[in-house]
Parts: structure tokens; C-alpha cells; sequence
């Protein structure tokens, strides 16, 4: 049942459309009931509707969701993905337009980072180039094109960063690759000057639904405002009390930019919320009331008061940690609570670590986000960089990668020297490694070396095009002797497995992947714009994650840990007058909470050996005093929580006791 606000957001469809969706105020409902309404109602061809999220995990829950409200044949011709996949499928319909070649690659941040490396001067530190990527990628995000950013650059860092894009994209080029950025800079930049591609895309995506529009940045708006036109047929739905990646590009302003450039757009408040009990929900309010606003909203909730918030006082991290896990234990005893009901979130990953020692010696089973993901993993990246060769044989990043995996004798000086060779003769490599007269060049054993490499590559490309990708996985296992060389390289018979597994577990990602048209290539490219936190898959296991990893999810019970000066807000926030974005970041946190909320904070941290003396947040006086418990300072609430942890211990010892632990 939709309230009437809902109703008003599902039923508009003349005019643009900007939903303000509070937390937990049930906006994915809105948006899946809208596609089925546009679809049944207004007779839309499903063809034609995209929903753009940004997580590949937002846009499968939406494609489920959506599947229940329509027949099966109008969800399969929706358009539900993340910006960066609506990106990569135009390209793969308009690679002519942007100079590619069909099978182009997606080059993903590590592939980009050897690249820079390479053109960077020689020795360049890592926060130098850091700096260079992020400088880069600014500039992507802003849809400049290597000159445009030349002619941008204000000082000697920004010129240098602005001639190795100029070089960088000289070798994506000669890759036939892109990397992530480019998936929405060159749509764009085809959008915003090719009048004929631009009405043919504007006809064939006739409705567009945005979620989490906040978090928008400069070229993300633009490629909406080139597919929706002047007409505006669209839905954007955001919050900008939860606009927390301004860091990355983000630009809250995209919210009031909307009203400008489509004067008769309705503004909708979703003011509901579904998730937190009201004690939560008034914290909440009160904090972010501090923060300055376009459109003001109160959210407002059903639900019972619920417990005090507790606030803890604590010694240091590690004492902080030991009483954050005797707590999650009390709630998983006397709670009946699972685990993976429960999170803690926290403003960095360095905070993780004193946390997971006390809950592995509190026995409690956890998952923490952002840790190596199965994609991540030595040997899938090799079979995908495979995979990659095989479908683009210009992909240089991954020819280097698979050239000597498994070790064909083929050193550093050798490929260092079939680069020059390449380069001046303007060919990938494995093109150049084909040449018998490049291969004369070279010392006689590397250069039969990679004349076997090349044959080798020929016969699986030849196996390739009557093969699926999951057998093609299995093929080029056999065929390169990888699965031998995984066999051979550990006596570890437990790891030798697991990581075979892990390319059991490859090939079965690209069997339900597959569809009747998608190319191993494609099916390669759409794995590497998988996230973290789109490949996670904890189980029944406590989730540890940052607070900008926890935005979109939901717990019974929430801790906060490091509510202190310096850590939240943080430091570097701070210097740089970002408060505002840290008030929402910790707004983010205190919502995710459905019945319990715990904020904590340490009154000594140690810092690069130092000790250094802490004061409890702002944030914590910016909250309704009334409603929390600080520990501490009232002796007959601390009392009912000190029984309470007790009986959790003694039952926990006499469980053990009886052979149960």
C-alpha cells in the first residue's frame, strides 16, 4: 500500500519529476511501482524506460522487485543498471562514435594504475601518484576531454597531471580500451555534439528514473540532461540530507539545478519513514537541523519510541572494541538477535582493526566490507585478463598481465623491449609478439617463448567463437596448463583447492550471466564493473563497513564507534569546511538504525605511536539530550545495562560449560 505522497510520486508523469525521499521513507517501492504504472498505465514499451542506480546490487534488488509488479517479458526489456553500465551499452551499440573497435576492454583501477605509473616520472611516490589519478579523474568527471584540461590547469600540478591524461589516453586508445570514467565522459561528450545520436537516444529511452540522485556528480547530470531533454521524462529521486560523496565529484547543487533547467519541475517530499522507531528518528532530525536547507523536510515515523540511545565512554580503541563485542553478545543472547541483524560502522577502515580482535575473541562470526573480493583474486583476474586478450587482442594491460602466467620465460627485459618495438610500429603487443621479424630482435629463448604464446592465443581464439564464456574458462584452464600450474605451486592442499574453486566459481558467474546475445567480451566488461560492495555476500555474519558503505542498507542494531573530534567529523573535513557533509555522513549512520542505536567514543587514541587525548564529538551535543543514555552518568540506567551484560557472560560460560561453545 502506497501513502498518498507515494501515489502522487507513482502517478506523475506529465512533467519532470524530483522525489525528496527521507531515509527509509520507501523510495525503491516508489520507483518499481512507477516502471509497472508507466508500463500498464500509460502504456510505455518497457524498451524504452531506463532506472539508473549506482550500485549493481541496488539495480538487481530493483530488477527483482520490479519482476513481481510485470510479466516476465516486460522485465527482461527494462533497462535497470548503474550510470557506468548504461555507459558501457552505449558504447558497445556507438563504438564507431568514439573511435573504438568492437570488443573494446574496460580497464579496471589496477590495470589504470600500472598504466599511469608507467607514464609517470620515474620514482614518483605514491601520493604523487595518487594525486595524478585523482586529478585525472576529475577532470573525466567533469567531461574534459586531455585538451580541456590543459587549457583548465591553474598551477604546474594540474599542467602535469593534464599531460599524462594527454599520454594515458594516447594508450587507452591504442588498447582499444576505456576505463571507468570514460564509460560516462565519451557517451556524453557523443551526446552533447552528435544531434543525430542524441535524438535517436532520446526516442529510444522515453522515461528515465534516477535513484539516488544526490549523489550525481557534474557529467552524470549532463548525460541526463542529453538523454531527457528538453521534455523531462524522468524521475529523480534523492535525499540531500544524505549527500556524502561530494570528495568523489558529487554535487549536491544537481538537486537545485534541476528546477532551473526544467522550470515546470513538481517537487514530492517523502516524509514517512518506515524503518527507525521514533527516538532514532528525533535524534536524527535534531542533528541534521543543524545543516543549511533548500528544502526542508521532517521525517516522521509509526513505529514505537525504542530504547534510549546509548552513548559510551571509553578508555581507548581497544576497550572500545571489547565493549562494543559484549554488547553485540548480549544482543545475540538475550535479543535472539542473528548477527547479521547487527553492524558497526565507522568513519575509516584503520578503525577496523582493534574491532576485529575483540570480536574474534568474543567468538563472533563477522564480515567486513571492502576486504579482497572474489573478483579481486589473483587467479580470477588472470582468467578474466584472458579472456579480455582473447576478445580484444589490442588489450596491452592484459597481455602483460597473462604473457608469462603460468611462467613461460619471458622477463621483464624482454617485454620492456617488444614495447619499443610495438610503439614504433604502432601494433598492440601480441600483434608485434605475431612478427617474425620483431621476434629476430629478441634473445632466441623468450623470443620461441612468445612465438608459442601467440599460437596459443590463435587456437583459443579460433575454440572461442563456438564457445560460451563459462566454457571458454574451462578450455583456456586446460589448454595454458594455469590449472596445473595452481596444482603444482602449493602443497597447501586446502588453498590449491580454494583457489581452483575460485575458478569453478568463474565459470558459474558467467552461466547465469549469459544471455542468448552477450559475447564472452561483454560478459568480461560487465564483471569489471562490479564494486565491493556489489560482489559482497556476508551470510549470517556481524557487517563491519565504513558509514559511506552503509548508506541504502538497514539493521536492527547500529554501533557507531570513534563519535569523537578528529575521527567524526574528521580532521581533514574540517580543514577543508566540510562539517555540513560530515553531519550528513553521521545522519547517514544514526538512519541505517532500525530498534537500537549505540554511539561510542574513546577519550585516548594512539596515532603513529603518539597518544593523543580526545573530546566526544559535536555531533553527540547536537542530539536530543533527553533521549540518550550516557554511560556513566546515570547510576540506575548503568546499573540495568551492567546486569544485563552480566547474565549474557554467565549464560555464555555455562553454555560452554555444558559443551555448547
Amino acid at each position: 500500500m502506497l501513502n498518498p505522497q507515494q501515489l502522487a510520486a507513482v502517478e506523475h508523469c506529465d512533467t519532470p519529476l524530483l522525489v525528496l525521499a527521507g531515509a527509509g521513507s520507501g523510495k525503491t517501492s516508489v520507483i518499481t511501482q512507477k516502471i509497472a504504472y508507466l508500463i500498464q498505465r500509460r502504456r510505455l514499451a518497457p524498451s524504452r524506460i531506463a532506472a539508473i542506480t549506482f550500485t549493481n546490487k541496488a539495480a538487481k534488488e530493483m530488477r527483482e522487485r520490479v519482476a513481481k509488479l510485470i510479466s516476465s517479458e516486460d522485465a527482461a526489456a527494462l533497462t535497470v543498471c548503474t550510470f557506468h553500465a548504461l555507459g558501457l551499452k552505449f558504447l558497445q551499440i556507438e563504438h564507431a562514435r568514439a573511435g573504438l573497435r568492437k570488443g573494446f576492454s574496460v580497464l579496471d583501477a589496477d590495470d589504470s594504475e600500472v598504466i599511469l605509473k608507467e607514464l609517470a616520472p620515474k620514482g614518483a611516490k605514491p601520493d604523487v601518484l595518487f594525486g595524478i589519478r585523482s586529478l585525472i579523474s576529475r577532470a573525466k568527471n567533469a567531461g574534459l576531454s586531455p585538451e580541456e584540461a590543459t587549457a583548465a590547469a591553474r598551477s604546474p600540478r594540474e599542467m602535469d597531471a593534464a599531460m599524462i591524461y594527454t599520454l594515458y589516453q594516447a594508450r587507452l586508445a591504442a588498447f582499444n580500451a576505456v576505463d571507468f570514467d570514460d564509460l560516462i565522459r565519451l557517451p556524453l561528450r557523443i551526446l552533447e555534439s552528435d544531434e543525430e545520436c542524441r535524438a535517436a537516444w532520446r526516442e529510444r529511452l522515453r522515461y528515465l528514473l534516477v535513484d539516488e540522485y544526490q549523489d550525481t556528480n557534474d557529467a552524470q547530470y549532463r548525460l541526463l540532461k542529453a538523454l531527457a531533454g528538453e521534455r523531462g521524462g524522468f524521475t529523480c529521486v534523492g535525499d540531500d540530507d544524505q549527500s556524502i560523496y561530494a570528495w568523489r565529484g558529487a554535487n549536491p547543487e544537481n538537486i537545485d539545478q534541476l528546477s532551473k533547467d526544467w522550470p515546470s519541475l513538481r517537487v514530492i517530499k517523502l516524509e514517512q519513514n518506515y524503518r527507525c522507531g521514533r527516538r532514532i528518528l528525533r535524534a536524527a532530525n535534531k542533528l541534521i537541523a543543524n545543516n543549511p536547507h533548500l528544502h526542508e523536510k521532517k521525517l516522521w515515523s509509526e513505529h514505537p519510541e525504542g530504547a534510549q540511545i546509548r552513548v559510551l565512554e571509553c578508555k581507548d580503541n581497544e576497550h572500545e572494541a571489547e565493549r562494543v563485542a559484549a554488547i553485540a553478545v548480549t544482543l545475540a543472547e538475550k535479543h535472539k538477535a542473528r548477527w547479521h541483524e547487527m553492524a558497526i560502522l565507522y568513519r575509516g577502515n584503520f578503525q577496523a582493526r582493534p574491532l576485529e580482535k575483540a570480536l574474534r575473541l568474543a567468538r563472533v562470526p563477522y564480515h567486513l566490507t571492502g576486504a579482497l573480493s572474489f573478483l579481486d583474486r589473483a587467479e580470477v583476474k588472470d582468467l578474466l585478463c584472458y579472456l579480455r586478450l582473447l576478445t580484444n587482442p589490442s588489450d596491452d594491460a592484459a597481455f602483460l598481465r597473462v604473457v608469462n602466467v603460468p611462467k613461460r620465460e619471458i622477463g621483464a627485459t624482454t617485454l620492456e623491449k617488444l614495447g619499443q618495438i610495438a610503439q614504433t610500429r604502432n601494433a598492440s603487443l601480441l600483434d608485434a609478439a605475431r612478427s617474425d621479424g620483431v621476434l629476430r630482435q629478441l634473445s632466441p629463448r623468450p623470443a620461441a617463448a612468445l612465438a608459442g604464446f601467440t599460437t596459443l592465443m590463435d587456437e583459443l581464439r579460433s575454440a572461442s567463437l563456438h564457445a560460451s564464456a563459462a566454457d571458454l574458462v574451462e578450455t583456456v584452464l586446460k589448454r595454458t596448463g594455469y590449472a596445473s600450474e595452481i596444482a603444482a605451486s602449493t602443497t597447501d592442499a586446502a588453498l590449491r583447492e580454494r583457489r581452483l574453486g575460485n575458478l569453478r566459481e568463474l565459470a558459474d558467474w558467467f552461466r547465469a550471466m549469459q544471455r542468448n546475445d552477450s559475447t564472452t567480451g561483454d560478459l568480461a566488461a560487465q564483471l569489471a564493473l562490479l564494486s565491493h560492495a556489489d560482489r559482497d555476500e556476508p551470510g549470517n555474519a556481524l557487517r563491519m563497513m565504513t558509514l559511506h558503505a552503509a548508506k541504502g542498507l538497514e539493521f536492527r542494531f547500529v554501533f557507531i564507534v570513534g563519535c569523537e573530534e578528529g575521527t567524526l567529523p574528521h580532521d581533514g573535513a574540517m580543514d577543508e569546511g566540510r562539517v555540513d557533509e560530515e553531519r550528513r555522513l553521521m545522519y547517514v549512520g544514526i538512519t541505517r538504525a532500525k530498534e537500537m542505536l549505540t554511539l561510542s567514543w574513546s577519550s585516548k587514541t594512539k596515532r603513529y605511536g603518539e597518544v593523543h587525548s580526545n573530546q566526544p564529538s559535536r555531533f553527540l551535543h547536537e542530539l536530543p539530550q533527553d533521549d540518550l543514555h550516557w554511560q556513566g552518568k546515570d547510576p540506575e540506567a548503568d546499573k540495568e545495562v551492567v546486569r544485563e551484560t552480566a547474565e549474557s557472560h554467565m549464560a555464555k560460560i555455562k553454555a560452554m560449560l555444558a559443551g555448547g561453545g
